[in-house]
Parts: structure tokens; sequence; C-alpha cells
């Protein structure tokens, strides 16, 4: 297991790490600027699956974040990318948003209702019961079944909203099929960023707010997992777990250098 030494290249979840409530958190912009001079290999990762990278390097920029699209990963594209390396060129009927149908047409699927490869549940806020009346139906007749992340429920400014494990729970229970789930807490998130920028497991590490999902991934992945204090998790909720990050920290301000980076010549 790598130590903080070890590290060259980083992933990062980006809601409770780098940004809270559309703002920077302490830090924040200077890591990402830090690494960018340094010329070091990162990506930020979302499980969200809503937006394209471009949509989210905008929004990041409104948070005070410049995060150049090609360095975010989300859960769309880590499907699309599974999805690619099983079929080639196969097709899928996708219950989602721009970023999940972007990602698959970039991927060169087709999006088709007619005996798709896959059915494809992403993240939304318009789903439809006539949309979810189709997935069962397809699923049923041979579609395999992907969903892009597993969380149940998602945060609103008007409180939680049904997310993409509860509608993909409700078709799993119509269909008795269950989904594959490419998102965190699958390392299959993790394996497929670290392959997007080169990276290995041996020098990668994994910054995330969540035990369940970015700690646990980051384990199964083999990387070193540190732990911030600013987003959901506090030590009772480290203490539910049997396992444990490499390291916790207050915020990522603790891994901005306050040193000059010097290079070697």
């Amino acid at each position: 297991m790598a130590t903080r030494d070890d590290v060259e290249c980083w992933l990062t979840d980006m809601d409770g790490v780098l940004v809270h409530e559309n703002q920077a958190l302490p830090g924040a912009p200077e890591l990402i600027q830090q690494w960018l001079d340094e010329g070091t290999e990162f990506l930020v990762l979302t499980n969200n699956s809503i937006f394209t990278p471009r949509d989210l390097s905008a929004r990041l920029r409104s948070s005070g974040l410049h995060v150049p699209e090609e360095r975010i990963w989300t859960s769309a594209l880590a499907t699309a990318d599974f999805c690619k390396s099983q079929m080639p060129g196969g097709s899928a009927f996708v219950i989602g948003e721009a970023g999940m149908t972007t990602a698959l047409h970039e991927a060169g699927f087709i999006m088709t209702e007619t005996a798709p490869d896959y059915v494809v549940v992403g993240e939304t806020r318009n789903y439809s019961f006539e949309a979810i009346t189709k997935a069962v139906r397809l699923i049923r007749a041979g579609a395999r079944f992907i969903v892009t992340n597993p969380d149940a429920t998602g945060p609103s400014a008007e409180g939680v909203l049904p997310a993409t494990g509860a509608i993909a729970a409700m078709i799993e229970k119509a269909t008795g099929k269950q989904p594959y789930v490419v998102g965190k807490p699958n390392p299959m998130m993790f394996r497929s960023a670290m392959n997007r920028i080169g990276a290995h497991s041996e020098n990668t590490g994994m910054i995330g707010d969540r035990m369940d999902t970015d700690v646990q991934a980051g384990i199964e992945a083999g990387l070193h997992t540190v732990l911030v204090m600013t987003g959901i998790s506090d030590q009772a909720e480290i203490d539910k777990y049997p396992f444990r990050p490499s390291e916790v920290i207050s915020g990522v301000h603790e891994l901005v250098r306050t040193e000059p980076f010097e290079v070697e010549l």
C-alpha cells in the first residue's frame, strides 16, 4: 500500500472534498493549481452522470475552481468505457441525461429502443413511468442491465431526492435481474480513471469524504486513501466500518505544498 510520499497521481472526489454547495472549499483552488503547475496527473471523480465534463468544468469555474474538462471523470464516462470494452459498437436504451448519452455516443454506441444490448440507468431529474416500463420490458427480453451509480438519494436545496439507486431498485424488483453498477464503490470506476491517465495503484492516491464509497473503493483498488472531514464523515462515521483510510485530514488544504516546488535537473 502506497504512502503519501509514494503518490505521483491523484484521484479526488468533487462534492464535499473540493466544493460544498457550489463554493470551493479551503485549499481546493490552490491544490488543483499546484497539480497543474507541477504536471501531476490527476482526475476529479463524480458519481453524478447528469452532466458532461464540459458542463461540470463550467460549474466548477463558477465555484472558483479551474478544472480542465479533460481532468473530470464521471460515472457516465466510466460506464461508457465499460460498455465499450465489453461490446464495442453496441447499442443501448438509456434512462439519463446528456452526460450519459453523450458519453455512450462518443464511445461508439447507438441509442435504440429496439432490442438494445444494454439498458443503462443513470441520474436524471425527469424519470418517467413510461421509460421505466420500457426498461423493464427490454431487460426481461434479454438486454443487460447497467447502472451508473448506486446512490439511492441525492441532495437538493429542498431536501433529498430519489436518485439512480432508487430507480434501479424498482427496475430490479420488476425484472428479477440485478444490475451491474459501474460507479463508486465499484473499484472499476477508479481503474478506468487510472487507465485514462496512465496511473498505477502503487503510486496513486484517492481523496474522498465518504467511507462507504470513496474509501471502500480506494482500498479495494489498492490505492492510498485520504479521507477529508469537510463532507459527510465524522469520527462516529469512521468507527462504523471495519476498514480504515490510509490517513484522515481536516481538508484538502493540508495537501497544499507550502514550500516552492523544485524541478530536479
